[in-house]
């Protein structure tokens, strides 16, 4: 709730009707920036089960094939032994085919942890292995590109 009310009781009777935050003017906007960000954080937290999204059990792009329920890849019908971690760098690739997914976002979904720019590097690795594994190289990729900066996309 932002509002210019600020006695005791406005903020009470705001909270006690069901806000979640109370923010009175004048504010600073990089201070309400930072309580939507936690309460987003917290959102996401304590409510995975409340957006259900059907999940497709299989992805693919041109020879790509990725099984989720059965864990396997496949790259032109031959089965590609990856670790955990690069199906789930893989899996949210695919998942989100034709767009970028950041970094951050990247290590957010396969970690489910606090990005920092020191982990950067962890995902770049990862992003070798998977190439390497599907015959895809950074210069002429068929598969992960590199949008320098932002991320990576399929």
């Amino acid at each position: 709730m932002l509002t210019a009310k600020i006695e005791e009781t406005d903020k009470i009777t705001g909270l006690t009707l069901g806000a979640d935050d109370y923010v009175t003017k004048p504010f600073r906007p990089l201070e309400v920036v930072a309580r939507v960000k936690a309460q987003l954080r917290r959102y996401k937290k304590y409510s995975p089960g409340i957006i259900t999204e059907k999940v497709p059990s299989e992805l693919s792009y041109n020879k790509l094939c990725l099984n989720v329920q059965t864990h396997e890849c496949l790259l032109d019908g031959e089965p590609v032994s990856l670790t955990p971690t690069e199906f789930s760098i893989l899996h949210v690739l695919l998942s989100n085919a034709g767009n970028v997914v950041s970094i951050e976002e990247l290590f957010h979904a396969v970690w489910k942890d606090e990005y920092y720019s020191k982990n950067s590097s962890t995902i770049t690795v990862h992003i070798r292995h998977l190439r390497e594994k599907l015959n895809d190289t950074s210069d002429t990729p068929q598969y992960i590109k590199t949008i320098w900066g932002v991320g990576y996309k399929i």
